[in-house]
């Protein structure tokens, strides 16, 4: 975004609307929020104008703290799907599966919080957290949006229409749920009004759906023990295993001692499919290298695994690693 004190257009996918009522509504005694991520057309498609798109929303995990008269979000959830979210779109945009006029990057654009009462602009509080982050030289930020979203309006209060910085979503017959979205940038120093444009879901880009590591983190820990305590040791890796998107989660399992490795491909939405194994020889990881650079090695050899097992969604990863080991075994002893 061009560093000068202009205010771009706003323009949101119907989807974060709805999943903020949703969410501000379900918090009702205290406050609550979420970040939100999208693209910025520096103006080139907009007539110089910049323009903020927020495609979605993302809450924050279980170590959220939440108050009635304050919200912090929580540590490692919605940075996790915020990079799952840019690793899916960086290879949209690298395979040109986009139109031109969204070949742009995925950027964190900012939070959204509920606030206490009728309190429809940021706090004191909220200023000085927003100059934090944007003097913040390692997060890079330039500007953010900070949409403020109160409940229980009568629903005479103005709708959104025309040149006004909120939008009203009805609760029920009476009230209203007010969201007031407000700007600031390292240039203005202070949040000044933002008109918001609502388009439908499907004339903006969607992003990837959420896998199932992050949507089900219990599954996950789960997962992860049951492997562990059987002595593998286990890791998850996103990659592209088919060149379809969503992205797999993948899992590079070893036991110590053994000549060979096990790949095991999960879909973005396991267990309702079956896992894919790979077999493939073991290889150590280099001073230099990240688990990253050591996955890519072992993938270049892998050798499918072909096997005959029933799989239900009540089937877990340990299940199928010791079918294919009692299928090796098997095999040796023919």
């Amino acid at each position: 975004m061009p560093k000068r004190a202009i205010v771009p257009n706003l323009v949101l996918a119907q989807r974060v609307i709805d999943k903020m009522c949703v969410a501000a509504n379900t918090y009702i005694e205290d406050e609550t929020g979420e970040a939100m991520v999208g693209l910025v057309d520096p103006g080139k498609n907009t007539n110089g104008v910049p323009t903020i798109y927020v495609l979605d929303t993302i809450a924050p995990d279980d170590t959220a703290e939440r108050q009635y008269a304050k919200f912090e979000q929580g540590d490692h959830r919605q940075d996790e799907i915020i990079w799952w979210y840019h690793q899916n779109w960086n290879v949209q945009r690298a395979r040109k599966d986009i139109p031109s006029k969204w070949d742009l990057p995925l950027k964190y654009l900012g939070d959204w919080h509920r606030q206490p009462g009728y309190m429809i602009a940021p706090s004191g509080a909220d200023l000085m957290t927003a100059l934090d982050i944007l003097n913040d030289e390692e997060r890079a930020q330039d500007f953010l949006l900070a949409p403020i979203v109160t409940l229980h309006h009568p629903t005479t209060t103005t709708g959104g229409e025309g040149m006004v910085n909120y939008l009203t979503v009805a609760q029920n017959q009476d009230e209203a749920t007010r969201i007031d979205f407000w700007y600031i940038d390292k240039e203005l120093r202070m949040f000044v009004p933002i008109v918001p444009t609502l388009y439908a879901d499907n004339h903006l880009p969607r992003l990837a759906a959420h896998p199932w590591h992050l949507l089900h983190p219990d599954r996950a820990s789960v997962e992860l023990t049951r492997l562990n305590n059987d002595g593998l040791f286990a890791s998850f890796i996103t990659w592209d295993a088919d060149n379809e998107l969503p992205l797999e989660i993948c899992l590079m399992l070893a036991r110590q001692g053994d000549n060979k490795m096990l790949i095991l491909v999960t879909d973005w939405d396991y267990p309702k499919r079956a896992p894919r194994a790979y077999s493939t020889p073991f290889v150590s990881m280099q001073e230099d290298e990240v688990l990253y650079d050591v996955f890519e090695r072992v993938w270049q050899q892998r050798q499918p695994i072909n096997i005959n097992f029933d799989w239900t969604t009540d089937s877990y990863l340990i299940d199928y690693v010791h079918a294919i080991e009692a299928q090796k075994t098997q095999k040796d002893e023919d």
